[in-house]
């Protein structure tokens, strides 16, 4: 739906445009606060509707004004940092005491990467010389100016920092942080673009290696001129022994890190029970907020392939996101919820539609093909051939939770299709 009328008059662009100016000294700062109006197209679906826009193909943006979208990849894929951090998976801890540290870096932690520093370490990666002075070319006396409608402001020159919406920058970022790793057996360290968790399996109520990696994360991102926001990060402690002990918050730079019962990671809501009812509702809000704009079409007459191209890139996207890592323990009932979305898309489309059972499936055995084929994959492992070569060998299971998690049951459907 475009907009036929721009979002501001002439003489609020000027105003805006004025801004920028008075503010480029400042230009991280006023980055976060100038608009980007002009004749855009706006959010059909969420309850933000009147308050994000999407500009024109090929212009810049600023990613704060557009609908939020899942961050670029980093260090491993989505669906595979959700489930190291599981305590389901085969390195998991059960009847352990498992600490989720949620530690995200600075908002603007691209704007904090150091030329002189990233080509320091991209030398010791043995990248070719040529290529890092390109890189270091790239980042340094880069211009940069603000641009509303029709009118641009004056330049600025930068030499900090990694351009937004580049698609180089992720990968800047990643090669950046690669030395920020776990120096315990116990712990691990999942860093997904500018996000990092680090996950701690605490023995015999000892956690002192768990504290440690988090005071080393800490100097760690003070050595690379990042700051945690300690506000922003939360720890959760997954604990299923019956005589439960109280554990004291992680302290970082004096203030102690909250404790929850449960948190969003990558976009997927974790209980510390491990349950899947929270993330099931938040999925089912969603769904049924998209099926009122499904019916909306279908009172337009549109034609059933219109209908279930929309459904499939609004609707299963959602029920379907990182399915693999919590469908499996999900509960009878949280499934039922989950196919009557299905269902009612189905009515309102007129053609059947793939179960979310069967999208469970195929993902399983897409996903579980990606990890046999890669070599590299963390999870390859995971899928040793049996000696006849035909099957794979089963990970043993000792609770209901491994035993419906991701690798057991893809190994189960490979071993089925087999």
């Amino acid at each position: 739906m475009a907009r036929k009328v721009p979002l501001l008059k002439p003489a609020h662009v000027q105003a805006h445009l004025k801004f920028a100016n008075d503010h480029l000294d400042y230009l991280e700062e006023s980055w976060e606060k100038v608009m980007w109006p002009d004749e855009t197209k706006i959010e059909l679906l969420g309850h933000n509707s009147t308050k994000h826009v999407w500009r024109k193909k090929n212009n810049e943006y600023h990613s704060k004004n557009t609908i939020p979208t899942v961050k670029h990849g980093g260090v491993v894929p989505f669906c595979t940092a959700v489930r190291l951090m599981l305590p389901g998976s085969p390195k998991g801890l059960v009847g352990q005491v498992a600490l989720f540290e949620m530690a995200k870096e600075h908002n603007s932690a691209f704007n904090t990467i150091i030329p002189q520093h990233l080509i320091e370490k991209l030398n010791l990666l043995g990248l070719n010389t040529s290529l890092c002075n390109w890189i270091l070319d790239f980042l340094t006396g880069r211009p940069q100016a603000v641009r509303i409608g029709n009118s641009i402001s004056s330049t600025t020159t930068l030499s900090t920092g990694a351009p937004q919406g580049c698609v180089l920058s992720p990968l800047l970022f990643t090669l950046l942080t690669h030395d920020c790793a776990p120096t315990h057996s116990s712990n691990h360290i999942i860093k997904f673009a500018d996000d990092t968790t680090v996950v701690g399996l605490i023995s015999r109520n000892d956690e002192s290696a768990y504290r440690e990696e988090v005071q080393r994360l800490t100097a760690w991102c003070g050595a690379n001129n990042l700051s945690l926001n300690v506000d922003k990060t939360k720890e959760m402690v997954v604990d299923f022994r019956r005589a439960q002990s109280d554990l004291s918050p992680v302290i970082i730079d004096g203030s102690s890190v909250e404790i929850v019962k449960s948190t969003k990671f990558l976009g997927v809501h974790l209980a510390d029970n491990l349950t899947w009812s929270l993330n099931t509702s938040s999925i089912t809000k969603k769904a049924q907020q998209r099926l009122y704009f499904l019916r909306r079409l279908r009172k337009a007459h549109l034609p059933p392939p219109i209908l279930s191209m929309f459904y499939r890139g609004t609707i299963e996207s959602i029920l379907s996101s990182c399915i693999t890592a919590w469908f499996g323990n999900c509960t009878v009932s949280d499934r039922k919820t989950l196919q009557r979305i299905v269902r009612t898309a189905e009515k309102i489309i007129g053609v059947s539609l793939p179960s979310i059972m069967d999208i469970y499936t195929t993902r399983c055995i897409r996903k579980a093909h990606s990890i046999v084929d890669d070599h590299t994959h963390p999870s390859h492992t995971y899928f040793t051939l049996l000696p006849s070569g035909k099957r794979f060998r089963s990970i043993r299971a000792v609770t209901t939770r491994l035993c419906n998690s991701f690798f057991p049951q893809a190994i189960r459907l490979l071993n089925t299709k087999n």
